[in-house]
């Protein structure tokens, strides 16, 4: 049985919460709005101040959806009352990154610069040129750019380069001249 799906949602002040005749949830907070489309055969329900979420048999199918839905809404309501925020780190000789409008400007070992449009619900700061910040209220849509903008040039074993998650541990590798030193003829 879902232990996520079975525990209600508390629904903290200056949220609404509401669920539509097509099982449309949606949330609405200081934040913004955000809304989800359940599925029907699901029944979801706002009763004292708490979001619930009700699955249609024990199929396992069901079990993880039930726990899946109610997880979007609890991160919907986190959206609307705080919102999300990813840290990214540039290691690198030269490598930088700048705000130019709605396009984020990414200077990297490459012969031309990465122009990252910034979507539609999110803001990107540079406070530094080597530390990029991604802030909004759908944690899906601030994971997605994040790994978008990593994936341009993910950090290598060997000095550290790239662009790297702030907090993340890079695993280093021994270069060439230290592992044939250790060898030896």
């Amino acid at each position: 049985m879902s232990r996520i799906g079975k525990k209600p949602v508390a629904i903290p002040s200056g949220v609404k919460v509401s669920v539509g005749p097509d099982n449309t949830i949606t949330v609405e907070g200081k934040n913004g709005k955000l809304t989800y489309k359940a599925s029907a055969r699901f029944k979801a329900e706002v009763k004292d101040n708490k979001f619930s979420v009700s699955r249609p048999s024990d199929a396992k199918q069901d079990k993880a959806t039930h726990g899946l839905i109610r997880s979007l809404v609890h991160n919907m309501i986190v959206g609307v009352t705080e919102g999300y925020k990813k840290d990214l780190e540039i290691t690198g000789v030269g490598f930088k990154a700048a705000v130019q409008g709605k396009v984020l400007n990414i200077q990297l070992s490459y012969t031309h610069p990465i122009n990252y449009n910034i979507p539609e619900g999110l803001t990107i700061e540079t406070p530094k040129p080597n530390i990029i910040t991604i802030k909004g209220i759908d944690k899906a849509k601030v994971g997605e750019a994040a790994a978008e903008i990593r994936d341009y040039y993910r950090p290598e074993p060997y000095k550290g380069k790239g662009i790297k998650y702030a907090g993340e541990h890079v695993r280093r590798k021994a270069g060439k001249a230290v592992a044939g030193a250790a060898g030896g003829k």
